[in-house]
């Protein structure tokens, strides 16, 4: 009876062992795809451009999709040459309570943890996936592309947390592959932003003190200073927005549809030649007029920067077991077997004799 239940013991073992390698394996699997909520940036989010103090300052034909705004100063210059495709908020009360969300988000984004540490603050060449980053009290700075990969989630996040400055060089980029989108990437900084001539950026930049766009900078995302200016020349921004066909490919004929019905529903109400024929023609020829001019404010969505493949390797927080550390948990697994048959057939023989 002992002899047969030290079989059953023996024969367990590999099984045990193959069944901690998978567990691992699926562990890892989950972690790694697990990532940080998004920032919630509250009213701030209609704005392309915030400041505190002293001044929105622009040179030069800049183009800003979005709102800008400032408060408490009122100073916004250079619009033109530059435009604005939304409403400028110059001390009122909109502005006011956008830098208040403002800064409940900044305080949000700088708390995050745990965060991976980047060495140097050097972020030039690297692919990362979802995740929260720290400069670890240095510069965070780009030279060259910084590639953020999704993974094939749409919703993946990025936090980089600049315990000092953030600086990109002139020509930096910042990439996405594999359904990143600019709209959930949070760049908080402790002191000042400063984006070199002719980069190309990404994100919603939350800067404690200033931000500064050197000439030709394309931003897909926000400049928002909490406490001081943001100063353009020349750049293009674009407010990042979430692109609904990526998140859910089920609905992604809606966000489209949307606009076309309901310019249609408004133009119904033209029709209403039928109420003319009741008592007043020339009182019901108004409210044909109104509805049908509606349809030409419809919005447009915000464009994202094209992903661009990249032969970088991925780095990130959070990964899973490579798969030669779970080749080797097979192994592992398979030289138990071998041993614990061997030792079974040394007890069967044994028993033999």
């Amino acid at each position: 009876m002992r002899t047969r239940f030290h079989e059953v013991r023996l024969l367990l073992a590999p099984a045990i062992a193959v069944t901690l390698a998978l567990g691992l394996f699926a562990a890892g699997g989950t972690a790694n795809a697990a990532g940080p909520a998004p920032v919630g940036l509250g009213t701030v989010a209609p704005f392309a451009v915030l400041a505190g103090t002293p001044a929105v300052t622009n040179s030069g034909p800049t183009t800003i999709s979005g709102d800008v705004g400032i408060s408490p100063a009122a100073a916004v210059t250079g619009f033109p040459p530059g435009t604005v495709t939304g409403t400028i908020h110059a001390a009122d009360a909109v502005a006011l309570q956008a830098q208040s969300d403002l800064g409940i988000a900044y305080t949000d984004a700088a708390g995050r943890t745990p965060a991976t540490v980047l060495a140097g603050g050097t972020l030039g060449g690297k692919t990362l996936v979802s995740g929260v980053y720290s400069a670890g009290g240095a510069t965070l700075g780009l030279t060259g592309t910084l590639t953020l990969d999704g993974q094939g989630d749409p919703n993946a996040v990025w936090i980089f947390q600049a315990t000092s400055d953030l600086v990109t060089a002139s020509s930096s980029a910042v990439r996405f592959i594999n359904g990143a989108q600019p709209c959930n990437v949070f760049w908080q900084v402790t002191s000042s932003a400063t984006l070199g001539s002719g980069s190309t950026f990404a994100g919603s930049i939350l800067a404690l003190t200033s931000i500064t766009l050197a000439s030709g900078v394309t931003l897909n995302g926000r400049a928002l200073a909490r406490n001081g200016a943001v100063t353009l020349i020349d750049d293009a921004i674009t407010g990042a927005t979430c692109s609904a066909a990526i998140a859910t490919s089920s609905p992604s004929a809606s966000p489209s549809a949307s606009p076309t019905a309901s310019a249609g529903a408004s133009a119904t109400p033209s029709p209403s030649s039928s109420p003319p024929a009741s008592a007043t023609p020339a009182a019901s020829a108004t409210p044909g007029a109104t509805p049908t001019a509606r349809p030409a404010s419809s919005p447009t969505a915000a464009p994202s920067l094209p992903p661009t493949a990249t032969s970088a390797p991925t780095d990130g927080p959070g990964s899973g077991p490579t798969p030669g550390v779970l080749a080797g948990l097979i192994l592992l697994a398979v030289v138990a077997l071998l041993v614990s048959r061997r030792s079974l057939r040394a007890i069967r023989n044994g028993a033999d004799r």
